[in-house]
């Protein structure tokens, strides 16, 4: 029996550290649409890290665009219906862009009788352009992970420091770098002082105060 519990255990934290690798938003959701766990990707589209959306509901996270598919699945699941659910969604990236979406709803449970719960993957289909009241800078976590990369902080201490795992942190460089065409770690912070996101002539490195 404590064999098989290590076992369960093993493949369970393979299971997490494969979830954060995943490039795609992905989110496990309680029944009632409530965020269990979230990976770095989907925390992004979010402008958080994946333990602060713990708890949200994931339609207020993201917005329906029509409200009878969402009664329609609510039905579906108060049946044990066990189908795939997608849900046409809008919402506001961190960087003020408008964009859209599908969210795709899978129960899962261990047996046919348990409670599901729902793997929630978000595939972005478009955007508009972003408002123009909102500056093109970044979001609270990408600017602390700027400050201590600033600093000159490992991957390994910027994830204690902020919470995520490394490979969040690094998930945060590479769409900061893919943003801001930056070849290297050194060019982002340049650009990230050269933008306004850290404040110039202080150390240790910080975040600009907006005003």
């Amino acid at each position: 029996m404590d064999w098989a519990r290590k076992e369960s255990v093993v493949w369970r934290n393979r299971a997490l550290m494969l979830f954060d690798r995943v490039s795609v938003p992905v989110a496990v959701c309680d029944v009632y649409g409530s965020v269990q766990v979230a990976n770095p990707a989907m925390a992004a589209e979010c402008g958080t890290t994946p333990g602060r959306l713990r708890g949200r509901d994931v339609l207020d996270l993201f917005r329906p665009q029509e409200s009878d598919q969402v009664e329609r699945i609510a039905q579906a699941l108060r049946l044990r219906h066990r189908s795939r659910y997608q849900v046409s969604v809008r919402w506001r990236a961190p960087d003020g862009t408008e964009r859209h979406g599908e969210l795709t709803a899978d129960p899962v449970s261990d047996t046919v009788e348990d409670t599901p719960a729902l793997l929630v993957m978000l595939r972005v289909q478009g955007e508009g352009e972003p408002r123009e009241d909102t500056p093109t800078q970044v979001t609270p976590i990408e600017a602390r992970i700027l400050a201590l990369l600033a600093a000159g902080a490992t991957t390994a201490h910027t994830a204690r420091e902020t919470g995520l795992t490394t490979d969040g942190v690094t998930y945060h460089l590479r769409r900061l770098s893919a943003r801001w065409n930056a070849a290297n770690r050194t060019e982002l912070v340049a650009r990230a002082y050269a933008l306004g996101v850290l404040a110039t002539g202080v150390w240790p490195p910080a975040v600009a105060r907006e005003g």
